[in-house]
């Protein structure tokens, strides 16, 4: 793959489908190349990094180019979980998820939301592109959801804003669920990293299927869920706003804005991570779920909200990628730190130290720094910009329990 400089901008591809191929949209700009489908539930189905797959895609459903793979005929399906095409990707969806009454969302599948088509329209604004998808209405749960994914000249992150609006005529109470789906590391390789706030290192055990995953506490603002041979969820209602999957040599960090008063559904979760891996069995508790790969879910949660007809509630997420896989300590907008006074960067820029530069980074890869630099204060100065970001302090290996 060849690909353009930075400073021409970021490119718009509409590959257009044919029969019963349905379109595909390409967003491109030097670092990340995204792929959506808004045909299958407005599924963003390719984050590249240089060339690199970062997200999981089902390969027996969908080929590199995001093309139906023969027999598969996309089409809105609806029923028990083994009849889901589990594309994989990034889609969005309500929550709590559940099969014993109305208040509940009884997906995956689902018709509307997660396989039906969504309209999309393309914006752009100086120095970015904006992709939004639409949902159609569905009568179910009384939703239309709106996804919109804003990427921008030479940076390894995008933006991207949900809204779940009540086109019904009744009143409805939901959160909006995120679902980000990448291929998990063998056990002992690495996991997903959770920023949690005051030292609240609460898991709630959900959707079991042959176990809630494990998870350890790393330090009074981070726990680790490690790769693991377990088929289930876990939920994190302390979350502080941050996550991260480490797996393969890319990191993957998503940020967001907790409400501290919310009502989040799911015990009160914030973050949930599901891990899945190969069974030989279907896990009839689950509909006849058989999962076929190791995959690990990061799902951000917004609070419930009552929404009277006409009414919306919105989630906001910056989800960045750069290379390397070490420990994550913590995640700021334009990078962030792992173990040893490395700094992964989203943006390309200098490192500054008492004002003097000490490194030189590029938007989507890392940087060790000298280890006298463990403790100082850095600022990340952007390249052509010249806007200074205040990053924090290099941390070392270990931290205090």
């Amino acid at each position: 793959m060849t690909l353009r400089p930075a400073t021409t901008g970021t490119l718009v591809e509409i590959d257009e489908g044919s029969g019963r191929r349905p379109d595909v949209v390409w967003l491109d700009n030097a670092v990340l190349r995204l792929g959506f489908v808004p045909a299958l539930g407005g599924r963003l189905l390719s984050v590249q990094l240089r060339g690199r797959e970062t997200l999981w895609r089902n390969t027996e459903l969908l080929n590199e180019n995001l093309y139906p793979v023969a027999p598969h005929v996309p089409a809105p399906v609806s029923g028990p979980m083994s009849v889901w095409n589990n594309y994989g990707g990034d889609k969005t969806w309500p929550a709590p998820q559940g099969w014993s009454g109305p208040a509940e969302w009884a997906g995956p599948p689902d018709p509307v939301l997660d396989s039906g088509p969504y309209e999309r329209r393309v914006e752009r604004t100086p120095g970015a592109v904006t992709l939004t998808m639409t949902s159609g209405h569905d009568p179910r749960t009384g939703l239309t959801l709106t996804r919109a994914v804003t990427l921008r000249d030479g940076q390894s992150w995008y933006d991207v804003r949900l809204e779940a609006r009540n086109t019904s005529a009744r009143p409805v109470r939901w959160a909006l669920w995120n679902v980000t789906q990448r291929a998990a590391g063998e056990p002992g390789s690495g996991g997903v990293y959770v920023g949690v706030t005051d030292g609240d290192h609460r898991a709630v055990p959900l959707a079991i299927g042959t176990g809630a995953p494990r998870h350890e506490v790393l330090g009074p603002d981070r726990v680790l869920v490690p790769h693991q041979d377990v088929v289930g969820k876990i939920g994190f209602p302390g979350a502080s706003g941050w996550l991260a999957h480490a797996a393969h040599g890319i990191t993957t960090t998503q940020t967001f804005t907790v409400d501290p008063r919310g009502d989040y559904p799911d015990g009160g979760s914030r973050v949930e991570v599901w891990m899945e891996h190969p069974l030989s069995e279907p896990i009839e508790h689950l509909g006849g779920l058989l999962p076929r790969a190791r995959i690990v879910e990061i799902e951000l949660l917004g609070p419930s909200a009552t929404l009277g007809p006409g009414e919306h509630t919105a989630l906001g997420y910056r989800c960045a990628t750069a290379a390397g896989a070490g420990e994550v300590r913590t995640v700021t907008p334009v990078g962030h730190w792992e173990n040893g006074a490395r700094f992964a960067a989203y943006v390309s820029g200098d490192l500054l130290a008492d004002g003097v530069t000490v490194g030189e980074v590029r938007a989507g890869a890392a940087i060790s720094l000298d280890s006298e630099l463990i403790g100082t204060p850095v600022t990340l100065r952007e390249k052509g910009a010249g806007v200074e970001h205040e990053i924090g302090t290099a941390p070392d290996q270990e931290e205090e329990l």
